[in-house]
């Protein structure tokens, strides 16, 4: 276990790496950021000095090769726009789109797996339709769509919900909700066809035989064998609602590291660009790992 993680360790760190590389370069294309943080009329003089205080006047290559001599002290550099080390400004919305991403997936996951379950536990019955009907809406409608369509709905209209901030509980509704309903349609799928699977298996049919009732079929025999690929959807799912929550974020105004990169590149603000790339890397490279021992401990097997 401990030569497959350090291999999984390794390979993230060269991706993590291309990475750095890919975006550090286009980023640079966005244009020049004294043209954003100087008047228009600014003398050369004034240009130089800006571009001098901010490591922008050496050639491109040199840039990077001291931006790699920063990034190895753990120096994420300055944020040009809010003054402040870059790192900072990123693990502070970085901290509201992980709790966003943690609410939405435990929600996700118990009911999509409750649902899935008891949907396989009668397949072709009115319950199983109508979970299947579901999930495929879920899971076709687009987030942004969706968004808006709430925000009209729920709080233009009706005027219950506030449209952004997060202020208050009712402030988190719409942007959990709305990031709720596209995993959740995928996973409950996954979770319905894999324990169709299990509950046709012979241990189900033995267990059945020596009289044992359906909740534990369902919930104790079907249900850990079933989980493996459910894992694993789960697992990328919860790496896509960390990027999806861009788009999510930027239309409720939340706080997060989403919305954060969006006004990053519109500022050409570089350092917190590439900070907020590499922790949402890092977290989705470490997450994947853990589904990795996830995997092992629920099937021996993988562990040799």
């Amino acid at each position: 276990m401990k030569q497959f993680l350090g291999k999984r360790a390794v390979a993230s760190a060269v991706s993590l790496l291309g990475l750095v590389v890919l975006v550090f370069f286009l980023s640079r294309l966005t244009g020049d950021p004294t043209d954003l943080y100087l008047p228009v009329d600014a003398s050369v003089e004034s240009r130089e000095q800006f571009r001098e205080l901010h490591g922008l006047n050496d050639p491109l290559v040199m840039q990077f090769v001291n931006y790699l001599g920063d990034l190895v002290r753990f120096d994420f550099g300055e944020s040009i726009r809010r003054n402040e080390p870059a790192i900072d400004a990123v693990l502070r919305g970085f901290s509201w789109t992980l709790t966003l991403a943690v609410i939405t997936m435990g929600l996700v996951t118990v009911c999509a797996i409750t649902f899935g379950a008891l949907a396989a536990f009668n397949v072709g019955g009115r319950f199983d339709r109508f979970a299947t009907f579901v999930s495929l809406i879920g899971a076709s409608a687009p987030d942004f769509w969706i968004a808006i369509v709430a925000i009209v709905l729920f709080s233009v209209n009706l005027g219950w919900l506030p449209t952004s901030g997060t202020g208050t509980v009712w402030h988190w509704v719409l942007p959990v909700a709305v990031l709720f309903i596209r995993p959740f349609g995928l996973i409950l799928q996954v979770v319905r066809g894999s324990m169709i699977s299990a509950l046709q298996s012979a241990y189900v049919k033995t267990a059945r035989a020596k009289g044992v009732g359906n909740r534990p079929i369902i919930f104790v025999h079907a249900l850990r064998n079933a989980m493996l690929p459910v894992i694993t959807v789960i697992g990328d799912q919860a790496a896509a609602l960390l990027n999806g929550a861009v788009v999510v974020e930027t239309i409720f105004g939340f706080p997060g590291v989403g919305k954060l990169m969006i006004d990053s590149i519109l500022q050409r603000d570089f350092t917190v660009i590439l900070a907020a790339i590499m922790v949402t890397a890092f977290a989705i490279f470490l997450m994947n790992i853990l589904i990795d021992i996830a995997y092992a401990i629920l099937d021996p097997r993988i562990r040799y």
